[in-house]
């Protein structure tokens, strides 16, 4: 698996883009400053990410597909030159020699719909609160084939190989998972090479129902997972940390489950926001469905139109929660 061209370029990829957005979370405070914007950091990472990834995807691979969040729309105009030049002074971090418009051109390849047979699929910082609180993020990066996950890359900068670590904490060295379609999921850290990572064997869960869940009410049901833990014999609060970190903390077994529940009737979940997460927590064994029970369905362009919600759990667990998602009328 090692060998696997697509891997080895989607690793390096993204262990750059953890070393460029690493870069950005140290410096907050004096990046805030430059457009007078709490948010600012985040968006100079969701952009320099972007950038990074798309250059070493091409650089390795040639032409590429990708959907991604970004464009750079906002960045050539005038009124955000400090933010550009924010943008491009993050990339100089790993891709020294770039100049503004190969960076530009470079987040505006993210604008593939879909549509392709094979393409790629990218979050450049998925958890933007945890980001900016200086906690979990995590980059995510998955290769998509005729509806299928064929390999995905997710990059937790933040998260420790430490069970006993807090999620509130940040960790110095942070964790890269890795999947192949049918050849596990690994993991390495972040500054170490793909050669070094060891295969995830994550056994049979006993005891009580552990759960995670996001940070934030406005992404999941927090609720609702209460009762769900309740039904299943579970007793205290679930996990919360930012972002699809959450789908390695299942699939390492430090967790038995990831609810996200809808929020809204209408809410369509993004393909980047699951991709690659999905693939490495199925690869360690568990099982990643909607809320009904129904697979992940890549085939609808950027969004997960025919799926509502997301369970990934433990295959004993599983089919226990959507059983108690239909008894308590949840769906």
């Amino acid at each position: 698996m090692k060998n696997n061209i697509f891997l080895n370029a989607a690793f390096d990829a993204i262990s750059q883009a953890c070393q460029v957005t690493n870069e950005i979370q140290a410096d907050l405070e004096r990046i805030r400053q430059l457009e007078k914007n709490d948010k600012s950091p985040v968006t100079v990472a969701d952009f320099a990410a972007q950038a990074v990834v798309v250059h070493v995807l091409q650089q390795r691979l040639g032409e590429i597909r990708m959907v991604g969040e970004e464009n750079s729309a906002e960045l050539r105009q005038s009124e955000h030159t400090n933010l550009c030049s924010a943008v491009l002074a993050a990339v100089h971090h790993v891709w020294p020699e770039a100049t503004k418009e190969e960076v530009l051109n470079a987040i505006d390849l993210g604008n593939h719909d879909a549509s392709a047979e094979q393409f790629w699929t990218l979050d450049p910082v998925d958890g933007t609160k945890g980001f900016l609180r200086g906690g979990q993020f995590a980059i995510s990066l998955a290769l998509i084939e005729n509806g299928k996950v064929k390999l995905g890359v997710l990059g937790c900068p933040n998260l420790s190989s430490d069970f006993n670590q807090g999620f509130d904490q940040t960790d110095a060295e942070g964790l890269i998972y890795f999947a192949v379609e049918g050849e596990g999921t690994w993991v390495v850290s972040s500054s170490q090479p793909i050669s070094h990572a060891i295969k995830l064997k994550v056994g049979a869960s006993d005891g009580l129902i552990r759960v995670c869940e996001s940070v934030e009410a406005g992404h999941s049901k927090h609720d609702d997972t209460a009762r769900i833990v309740a039904a299943l014999g579970g007793a205290g609060e679930p996990v919360r940390l930012d972002s699809q970190c959450k789908y390695a903390v299942v699939a390492r077994g430090q967790a038995d489950a990831y609810l996200r529940l809808p929020t809204r009737a209408d809410y369509v979940e993004k393909i980047w926001d699951h991709a690659a997460g999905m693939l490495i927590a199925q690869e360690a064994g568990m099982i990643v469905t909607d809320i009904f029970g129904k697979s992940l369905d890549f085939t609808q362009g950027a969004g997960l139109k025919n799926n509502r919600g997301v369970i990934c759990a433990n295959p004993r667990f599983h089919h226990q929660i959507i059983d108690a998602i239909k008894t308590l009328d949840l769906t």
